[in-house]
């Protein structure tokens, strides 16, 4: 930024500061007196504060850095970093069936007492009658415990919670 954008900004902002002042001086005034009155002192406002604003003047750079030379950069051969025929793929190489992907399961080789849990664990997972049995034996819990008449444990559901609420309000106040 040149000084002379940066002159340009400071005399924008102050000019911006100095109105704002003008308006509420302005505005204060309309309760003292007539238009005119409260013209002037806006005007009055303005102008002294837009003076004050232009008076104060930045304080001259008190911090210079030393004037150094850069050193020259030398180039260092690191062999590890750099790609050789090796490293790159031949046409047709990728898809061929000789290359062989190993992915290794870390999560393999913990023992028991890890705190990984383990999801699709073969050894743990319920066998498909397994899965069945639990099945069925929660739909014949459910089956005992439900009602025969829904509309009535409705009923009772919502009176329970009706009479709940209303201890509750008992309890706030």
């Amino acid at each position: 930024m040149s000084w002379a954008h940066a002159e340009r900004v400071e005399l924008g902002v102050d000019s911006l500061a100095a109105s704002a002042l003008a308006l509420a001086g302005g505005f204060a005034a309309t309760l003292l007196g007539p238009a005119y009155v409260a013209a002037a002192a806006g005007a009055a406002a303005g102008l002294t504060g837009y003076a004050a604003l232009r008076a104060v003047q930045p304080k001259p750079a008190t911090f210079r850095l030393p004037h150094f030379a850069p050193t020259a950069f030398e180039a260092c051969e690191v062999e590890e970093l750099l790609l050789t025929e090796e490293d790159r793929l031949r046409p047709g190489h990728a898809g061929s069936d000789d290359v062989v992907l190993l992915l290794d399961d870390i999560l393999a080789e913990l023992g028991p007492d890890s705190r990984v849990v383990r999801l699709f664990d073969p050894s743990s997972m319920p066998s498909p009658g397994e899965l069945q049995n639990r099945i069925d034996r929660h739909l014949d819990r459910a089956s005992q415990s439900a009602p025969p008449d829904t509309s009535e444990a409705l009923y009772d559901a919502s009176q329970a919670l009706y009479d709940a609420l209303a201890e509750l309000r008992r309890s706030l106040k």
